[in-house]
């Protein structure tokens, strides 16, 4: 194994020059993320030494399931472990339930999220977060980005056609890791692959202002989450150290600049946590910050872990907050808390199982 390589890491044409005619690298393709083989010998539709020089010098196992679990909502967190034994997680998150009529013909088919990792481990070291605890270990590849959301979708048997929303949210912080994350986006909206538009993929960061810039340049047509969580740079730099090198200033700037499509927004998470960044005069400053910014504001109730410094808010003073700020003509939701009754949060469930 030491000697093979992801194909998963590949984008078509660079495997123009490896795989001759380029045809079967389109068959290959198809092969791996549409029909979902398990290997490549069963891809019948090409020629036998092929299948075999390809068994010969690739994989596309990059990494293997070791827990799940399920949630009463239908959430489910999976923990990967990697080639080298390192390990992360990625959730799948039930949008919307499958339609039928009385008749029982389906009208309308489950809408699923699948939060992914890009980074064993993280740097930015945010005090709410349990990844942060055990630092950075190393980026993941482009192909250990994808092949998350392709052992999912084969999973959970869900066709590729069945175009699915990505969130790079899990461990680690995404625009870190911009070169690999970017190079994951352009492989996962390949036609001959999972085809998910990159209007259906959403990059969160803590906000590291050069990296958004460096995105913006890309012109990807990715969607763009800004984790905020606190309205100055006191107490956002106590939550999130990661401010001390680009504050709200700087991240807004970069914000302002960064193209979106005109039917979309930019998003602001902004995790409450009870008594100390959910009160309403943090609401109006919010308001002040995002003005002239098309957002859209998710409002997160902390999810506790054990040994956590933090509380979840109580849902009236949520529910304040995010009234304040509709009537301000900000558009605003209180994101449906998944997973409770798991180790749903970022770094839980791998942490659990490191313990047990």
């Amino acid at each position: 194994m030491q000697n093979l390589i992801n194909i998963l890491d590949f984008l078509p044409e660079e495997l123009e020059d490896k795989i001759q005619p380029m045809f079967r690298v389109k068959q290959i393709y198809q092969w791996i993320y549409q029909k979902y083989a398990d290997n490549f010998l069963e891809m019948s539709s090409l020629p036998k030494n092929l299948r075999e020089e390809l068994n010969k010098s690739y994989y596309f196992d990059a990494l293997k399931c070791i827990f799940k679990e399920k949630s009463k909502d239908g959430s489910i967190k999976y923990l990967f472990e990697l080639k080298d034994g390192l390990r992360i997680e990625s959730v799948l998150l039930p949008m919307k339930k499958e339609k039928f009529d009385e008749k029982g013909k389906r009208i309308a088919h489950a809408k699923f999220t699948i939060c992914v990792s890009s980074q064993v481990g993280c740097k930015s070291g945010c005090s709410f977060c349990l990844t942060a605890k055990g630092g950075l270990k190393r980026n993941l590849s482009a192909g250990e980005i994808v092949a998350q959301i392709l052992y999912i979708k084969k999973d959970n048997q869900i066709p590729y056609e069945r175009r699915i929303n990505i969130v790079y949210m899990g461990m680690g912080e995404p625009l870190d890791n911009l070169k690999n994350v970017a190079k994951a986006v352009k492989i996962l909206s390949c036609n001959d692959g999972l085809a998910i538009s990159p209007r259906r993929q959403t990059i969160s960061t803590s906000g590291l202002a050069k990296q958004i810039k460096e995105l913006g340049e890309m012109n990807l047509g990715v969607l763009l989450a800004i984790s905020l969580h606190a309205v100055n740079d006191e107490l956002r730099t106590e939550l999130m150290p990661i401010n001390k090198a680009y504050n709200i200033a700087t991240i807004m700037e970069a914000v302002r600049k960064f193209p979106i499509d005109q039917r979309k927004r930019v998003m602001f998470e902004y995790l409450l946590i009870d008594g100390i960044n959910d009160k309403i005069e943090h609401a109006k400053e919010l308001v002040k910050l995002l003005n002239g910014i098309k957002a859209k504001v998710n409002l997160i109730l902390f999810n506790p872990h054990e040994g956590s410094l933090y509380q979840r808010p109580k849902l009236e003073n949520a529910i304040k907050f995010q009234d304040l700020l509709s009537q301000k003509g900000v558009t605003c939701t209180i994101r449906e808390s998944k997973g409770l009754d798991i180790s749903a949060a970022c770094g839980q469930l791998k942490e659990r199982i490191k313990t047990s």
